[in-house]
Parts: C-alpha cells; structure tokens; sequence
C-alpha cells in the first residue's frame, strides 16, 4: 500500500476540509449503518482517515478502535477526538495485530479500491470479525465513461492511485468471492462518484 502513501501524508492536514463536500453523502451512509449498531459492540475501522466515519458513528458502539496506515491523517483525527470509547491507532489494513473473532463489525469507508491488494484486508476482514459480524464497505465505484477516466488519470497524477474500478454488481461479487454473505447494497450519489453501499456478514 506504500505506492499511496505519500499522498495522503501530503493531505492529511486538509482532507477534511475537502471532504466536507461529500459530507451529505457520508451522513446518508452513516444513518444507514447507525441502524444496525448498538452499544454493545465492538468495532474496528479501518482506513479512518482523519475521521469522517468515526466520529458520525463511534457514540452508538461500546469500543471504536479507528486504524490508518497514515500516521500523518491518525495525528489529525486525534486532534478532532473528543470521544473517550474511540481509540486511534496506524496499522496496515494487510496485516492486523489483532486477535482471530475479536470484532462485532468492521467498517472501511472508501478505500478497497485504491488498495493494490485488497483481498488481503478482506482476509484480515474476515479473520478478526466474529461468527456473524457485520462489514461495512461503502466503496466509490466506476463506470466505463470518460469522465470517470479521467478522474483517476488526475488523482494519479495528483499521486493517488485507482487500482480496482468495480461496477456496483463487480465490487459485490468481489466481496462474496471473499467468504462473506453480501446481505444489502445500494448505490448512493456524492459529489466524488457514486458510492456502493455494501453491507455483508461473517456466515456463522
């Protein structure tokens, strides 16, 4: 994941000021996944950034443990943290130090598909999600159209790289083809590109 990682050490200070303009996007996806959380969970999330997910959803969840491989946006969320159930931390998404079965869900916002090796955070996805825990991966998703082209052809020159451009129906068969039960998904419209929806569950 280093090829990406000197982008957003370089924008971490501003990332959330940019992204404010996706903010009705996030707030729709959130009041979505607040639905099917409760207090009695325990969650990671991973790629938090500087923390757009975590602080619309950690208040509804007994632990929030909220992971980066940017040090840099991990130093900004915990500038914005006020919430004393969220505990920030960088870790690679690819190898997680945590415990087989140790999560009620995970959320990861945005970020498989700019990950070369995404099967890999599904894996660890999978492995530390309990027997019918819940995944959360609302994900931006492509369309064959020259204006998606050439968004990435920008954000690669901007240093971000677009490894996967699933449809909606590829990126949900991406998820399955991992072990998971895709149990709803839905496109939602935001001000970047349109958004997957995804909600899947660990089989028991």
């Amino acid at each position: 994941m280093d090829q990406n990682k000197k982008f957003w050490e370089k924008t971490a200070a501003f990332y959330a000021v940019f992204m404010k303009r996706n903010g009705l996007a996030y707030d729709n996806i959130s009041d979505k996944i607040i639905e099917r959380l409760n207090k009695d969970m325990k969650v990671l999330e991973l790629a938090c950034g500087s923390g757009q997910m975590t602080f619309r959803l950690a208040d509804y969840v007994k632990k929030w443990d909220a992971t980066d491989f940017s040090p840099a946006m991990i130093a900004e969320a915990k500038k914005r943290n006020t919430f004393k159930n969220v505990c920030f931390s960088v870790q690679d998404a690819t190898a997680l130090p945590y415990d087989d079965d140790s999560y009620d869900t995970v959320v990861i916002a945005n970020a498989l598909h700019i990950m070369p090796r995404p099967d890999q955070a599904l894996a660890e996805i999978f492995r530390v999600l309990k027997a019918g825990g819940l995944l959360f991966a609302p994900t931006f998703i492509w369309k064959n159209h020259a204006a998606f082209d050439m968004r990435a052809w920008l954000l690669m020159k901007l240093g971000l790289t677009v490894f996967h451009k699933w449809s909606q129906i590829g990126f949900v068969h991406f998820v399955e083809k991992k072990g998971f039960l895709v149990r709803e998904y839905a496109v939602v419209g935001s001000e970047i590109a349109p958004i997957c929806y995804l909600v899947a569950r660990k089989p028991f």
